[in-house]
């Protein structure tokens, strides 16, 4: 599972200049300590490392399911490796790459989601730190999607705009771009009937597709869990829950020697929950009480609330209709949609 200085990305790797080259690294005195650095305070150097603490540096790197991994692996007791709180990839500027540079450098073991080399223009994809880092061991994870619970919930992304998220939540519904698409209106009905079979099918489907990807591109794979983890497998499609983590944490806790991760006392990705609904309960089997309702960050949202303004996101963004109903065509046709 530990591969030395090996590339996550299977692309062709292309000459890249230092990182140091790019963005010299300001001095924590040019840096406002605004509640941003202050939560990376270390990465940005306006907080000081334990003094006390001489292990070697692991890094975890990846979007926001890295620092609840992260979390997870340094609540090992026997961990012979120090973690660093890092910003997600897609919060990354050109302004940080020093500090990334800084960083990794110093890393005897990047834990990496396969990051694509030159991510968003710069140098911060999988294959760039191991450029970085050449002696470093490298364990490949992967970005885990789960749309099981969810069935209707995808996400999608528009070349134009590749930051874009619909208004309200950062997930498109199936059946909110189906009912645009089709131009029916606010009022209009807008839900679908599926039968539970179809339900199933698609909890599958989702699984397979991270199969896929596991054995292409990772070193440890967590698939195989998301089925029996039931209604704790996920709160959204991409916030898996605290079973999964600790699960994955565990697997590389055991490839880097250290004893098993010790289960924290919040939900890590739980700022984010969805409706789950009585009907995927029941095709799946689960126990599990029914969410008529989203709750992000606290705030309660209506699943009516959430489809309004999303569908009035669609008016001003209609380029997005086409783009998820043509990256979803399969689940589409799974369920019995099109």
């Amino acid at each position: 599972m530990l591969r030395r200085g090996v590339s996550t990305d299977d692309e062709r790797r292309q000459p890249r200049r230092s990182m140091c080259s790019r963005a010299p690294m300001r001095s924590s005195d040019d840096l406002a300590a605004d509640g941003r650095t202050r939560h990376y305070g270390e990465f940005y150097g306006v907080t000081e490392a334990p003094g006390t603490d001489d292990r070697e540096m692991l890094v975890v790197w990846g979007n926001c399911q890295a620092e609840a991994l992260r979390i997870v692996l340094s609540s090992s007791p026997d961990l012979p490796f120090r973690t660093v709180r890092v910003p997600p990839v897609h919060e990354l500027e050109s302004s940080d790459l020093a500090r990334v540079e800084h960083l990794v450098r110093r890393a005897a073991v990047i834990v990496s989601q396969p990051v694509r080399a030159g991510y968003r223009g710069l140098p911060i994809g999988g294959p760039d730190l191991a450029d970085m880092a050449p002696s470093a061991s490298v364990i490949v994870w992967p970005v885990i999607r789960y749309g099981g619970l969810y069935p209707f919930q995808v996400i999608a992304r528009h070349p134009a705009q590749p930051s874009a998220v619909p208004a309200a939540v950062p997930y498109h519904d199936l059946r909110t771009v189906l009912a645009v698409r089709d131009g029916r209106g606010h009022d209009d009905e807008w839900d679908v009937d599926v039968a539970a079979d179809r339900i199933r099918e698609a909890a599958q489907w989702s699984v397979e597709q991270l199969e896929v990807r596991e054995r292409r591109h990772c070193d440890v794979g967590i698939s195989d869990i998301l089925l029996p983890a039931g209604a704790e497998a996920a709160h959204t499609i991409n916030h898996p829950g605290n079973r999964v983590l600790l699960t994955l944490g565990a697997r590389m806790l055991d490839a880097l020697g250290a004893s098993a991760p010790v289960p924290p006392s919040r939900d890590l990705l739980g700022n984010i929950r969805a409706p789950l609904e009585r009907r995927v309960i029941d095709a799946l089997g689960i126990e599990a009480s029914p969410r008529a309702s989203w709750d992000v960050d606290g705030a309660v949202m209506s699943d009516d609330d959430v489809r309004r303004r999303q569908m009035h996101w669609y008016a001003e963004h209609p380029e997005f209709i086409d783009a998820v109903l043509d990256r979803y065509v399969d689940l589409i046709e799974i369920l019995g949609l099109s």
